[in-house]
């Protein structure tokens, strides 16, 4: 094996990890959690299963459209992301609820600020890495990449909002009330949504790409 593949190897298996991590931040932060998550928490209003069952159902949805349209962004890093992604998101909050169990205004607002940050570079050092991604981060990249349609920034901006938006129309068709609402849409989900792409792309030219090629 060589010097390459482990750098990438160690890159898809440590953003996977962070990714996970930065999910705890954001759960702390209680100003909603990412995009993703905020879908995920809609469709849950709806279809009140296990959290984990629906996870599984609703990535197993996006690794058939990955399947159907560009297999190559599936690999390591995607099924790490589906079988361990929840224990480290558990565990992250857990330790941060244990170290800091009643977080003041502008310890939430620094666990945001680290959070966006955070699941940023996480993404781009696994996306770099080229060893398979998240099935909801295959989206955005197919859209890119394969179907050629705009920048992967801007793709990921979209796909970002089409889950802020869909999961606030689950989350009302559910009967909630607008007063719940910041339980999954917060200033935080907002901020991701118009940031993550762009993060993504300036930690990929900056950090990943420059330590995969060194």
């Amino acid at each position: 094996m060589d010097k390459k593949m482990i750098k990438r190897i160690a890159m898809s298996v440590v953003g996977t990890t962070l990714c996970g991590m930065s999910v705890g931040f954001f759960k702390l932060t209680a100003f909603g959690v990412d995009p993703f998550q905020s879908f995920m928490a809609g469709l849950n209003k709806v279809w009140p299963i296990s959290f984990g069952t629906l996870y599984i159902i609703a990535n197993a949805a996006l690794l058939i459209f990955a399947l159907v349209f560009d297999r190559h962004y599936l690999g390591l890093a995607t099924f790490i992301n589906l079988f361990f992604l929840g224990y480290i998101v558990q565990f992250t909050h857990w330790a941060l609820r244990t170290m800091i169990p009643d977080p003041n205004t502008f310890a939430r607002i620094g666990s945001l600020v680290f959070g966006v940050c955070l699941i940023s570079f996480a993404c781009a050092v696994y996306i770099t890495s080229d060893l398979g991604v998240s099935t909801y981060d295959a989206v955005a990249l197919i859209m890119a990449n394969t179907w050629k349609i705009g920048k992967f920034k801007y793709m990921r901006i979209l796909t970002d909002f089409v889950c802020v938006g869909t999961g606030t129309a689950l989350f009302f068709l559910a009967g909630e009330k607008v007063k719940n609402l910041f339980s999954i849409v917060g200033v935080g989900t907002i901020i991701t949504a118009f940031f993550m792409g762009p993060l993504i792309t300036f930690f990929q030219e900056k950090i990943a790409k420059p330590f995969l090629e060194k």
